[in-house]
């Protein structure tokens, strides 16, 4: 049901469609689930490193030379991981630990037998903390295989109760790591859209735009900022209250998102402020674009005193090397579009 926005057309209302057609998918933003992987990560795979470095002592003074062999290749290994895991690579690092975990693990089982195997627990739930499910499921799965293969170890009679223990904790780890990765997705999401509007916030539009200046520099060139606003939006609020306010934006939103093609992003930038990556081409197309956005509100967007209108700053790509620049071109333009009179695109030069 349309209740604020009243302009149809092709048969259905703009907040009807928004919420039918929202729009392009907000982009996943993968610093919330690597940051809450780097403080296990940059904790487990330091202390793995020094585990293994320990262990190849023990191995050398005992003279066992193909172990240490493997073990020295394991702290490189995980050596690695800690510094990849300290330059923010997250991804490559908790791999690179699960995997030193894993195989530290099998060559401890295999050197020191059931006294290895209290270990295993704690590596098996350590890799669900440390990397993605999709990998640490493999790698746990290859260490518990490995540990079977090992003759007398688990499989042996007097051993029922350590094999049902890693079953239980691998199992245990694997449900818990999925429902942690499905909370950061979610929480992911949460944290990139505006609760009012539904629209990407600002914190998704910084990341978007500091993604795309380090793009393809022909892809770029073909891009367009617009800053736009609601003209006289302090008057809606002081007048008719908030709740008129909010209404205003939430409509203009749901026109903004069914008037933009798949391609195009928009993002609440603040108050009653919104921009939109276009993708444009040249600046002809972006003056054609503008004004039929200004068009589209003109016609749809209703409040307690009537018609509202927005005004629109754009601009066209040109070379910045920081997305501040480049904003701030599109943002001298709506207010250049203010000056004039308001309900008007201004594009900059």
């Amino acid at each position: 049901m349309c209740i604020r926005v009243k302009e149809i057309r092709h048969g259905r209302c703009y907040v009807a469609a928004a919420m039918h057609n929202p729009g392009p998918p907000v982009q996943h933003v993968p610093d919330l689930p690597q940051a809450l992987r780097s403080v296990p990560l940059r904790t487990i795979a330091p202390t793995s490193a020094l585990v293994l470095v320990f262990f190849s002592a023990w191995l050398a003074a005992d003279r066992r030379l193909p172990e240490l062999a493997i073990s020295l290749l394991l702290t490189a290994v995980a050596v690695a991981a800690t510094v990849l895991a300290q330059r923010r690579r997250l991804d490559i690092a908790g791999v690179l630990a699960a995997l030193a975990n894993a195989g530290g693990c099998l060559l401890a089982a295999w050197v020191l037998q059931h006294s290895a195997l209290a270990w295993t627990f704690l590596v098996l739930i350590s890799n669900f903390f440390i990397v993605r499910y999709e990998v640490a499921a493999p790698v746990n799965l290859a260490l518990v295989v490995g540990l079977l293969l090992q003759p007398g170890l688990l499989l042996a009679p007097i051993q029922p109760q350590a094999l049902a223990v890693i079953v239980l904790t691998f199992g245990f780890g694997h449900r818990f790591s999925r429902r942690l990765q499905g909370d950061r997705s979610r929480l992911e999401q949460l944290a990139s859209l505006d609760a009012l509007t539904g629209v990407p916030n600002r914190r998704a539009l910084e990341r978007t735009l500091s993604q795309q200046i380090i793009g393809q520099r022909e892809s770029r060139f073909r891009h367009a900022l617009v800053v736009l606003d609601i003209d006289h939006f302090k008057d809606v609020n002081d007048r008719h209250g908030h709740a008129a306010g909010d209404a205003a934006l939430s409509d203009l939103a749901a026109i903004l998102r069914f008037e933009l093609r798949d391609r195009d992003q928009v993002f609440r930038f603040g108050g009653e402020e919104f921009v939109i990556l276009a993708e444009t081409g040249t600046r002809e197309a972006l003056e054609c674009f503008t004004e039929r956005i200004r068009k589209a509100v003109y016609e749809a967007l209703r409040g307690p005193d009537g018609r509202i209108t927005i005004s629109l700053g754009g601009a066209m790509y040109a070379g910045e090397q920081r997305w501040q620049d480049w904003f701030a071109r599109a943002d001298a333009a709506l207010y250049e579009a203010k000056r004039k009179g308001r309900n008007s695109a201004v594009i900059a030069g």
